[in-house]
């Protein structure tokens, strides 16, 4: 006979964990569908598990979320032409009309997207020791469980990822040289001016879509200015925004109707990230300026 009691105990603590745990995951993959997989798997665990085996349960669960979460950073280490964030972090868009420090500072700190574009840059043992322990307080002796290394080995990756963060992490306000180079960029991708294009693109820039089909990945200069050229023809009118603080373009179609949102992530003078949003859905969703 199967304890029911026992069972909606083990579901109402892992419920009471759910939250955490997905903030886990977020933070660790950079997409909320991935998330919501991982911590969906971490509970099928739970199930299985005979939980008078555990003795600290939000202990276990960062645990198994953690293995898990590295697993799929290893598989898209592996395969990155498969993976994408098909769910792009929360876009807050506002009207670029010259700098307003205090305001947009305190909207991109809200929003985080700059921290997560920054995560990217680590390999996915730093990634872990970086997110458990500066972000969740996770002790660096169960961090280093999880990897199977000592806690001191653990230490000096979460000191190696901090590092690498404090050195690259840009600042969340656009300035006017990240202006400029983006408006470099839709002036190069209006003429259809591809040798333009790549002036103004990192070799490995990163192109992220969020379509009505679902998301996809394009990596590379050549392959991200070949789609520029062919975006630019589709969009009639742009209008210059901020978006999360970065500098950022909301285009229309000849009709009025909106065509996207793009947001640009500036690295010295060049574009290394693009987040494109063209699902209606999404769109409709966000406060957007109207057409200029």
């Amino acid at each position: 006979m199967t304890d029911t009691s026992g069972t909606n105990l083990v579901a109402e603590a892992f419920e009471a964990q759910r939250d955490r745990l997905r903030a886990v995951a977020y933070r660790m993959l950079g997409s909320h569908a991935d998330a919501e997989d991982v911590v969906q798997e971490a509970w099928l665990r739970l199930a299985r598990q005979d939980t008078a085996t555990i003795h600290n349960l939000a202990g276990w669960l960062t645990t198994v979320v953690g293995r898990i979460s590295l697993d799929v950073l290893r598989g898209r280490q592996a395969h990155p032409e498969a993976s994408y964030d098909d769910r792009l972090p929360e876009l807050v868009v506002t009207v670029d009309d010259g700098p307003a420090p205090e305001e947009e500072v305190a909207l991109a700190d809200s929003v985080g997207l700059a921290l997560l574009v920054v995560l990217e840059s680590l390999g996915p043992t730093e990634r872990l020791a970086f997110v458990l322990h500066d972000l969740f307080a996770v002790p660096f002796d169960e961090i280093g469980q999880i990897l199977g290394k000592s806690t001191n080995a653990t230490k000096m990756l979460a000191s190696r990822a901090r590092r690498k963060v404090q050195a690259t992490e840009q600042p969340t306000i656009a300035s006017r040289e990240q202006r400029e180079v983006v408006q470099a960029f839709l002036a190069a991708a209006r003429r259809g001016d591809f040798e333009g294009l790549l002036r103004v693109l990192d070799p490995e820039v990163r192109l992220t879509v969020d379509a009505p089909d679902g998301g996809g990945l394009v990596l590379g200069a050549a392959k991200v200015a070949a789609g520029a050229q062919l975006s630019a023809a589709a969009a009639a009118r742009g209008r210059a925004v901020l978006v999360n603080g970065r500098p950022g373009i909301v285009s229309w179609r000849e009709d009025g109707t909106l065509f996207s949102v793009m947001a640009f992530t500036v690295v010295d003078g060049r574009i290394t990230d693009i987040a494109v949003v063209t699902d209606p859905a999404r769109l409709a969703s966000m406060d957007l300026p109207a057409p200029e």
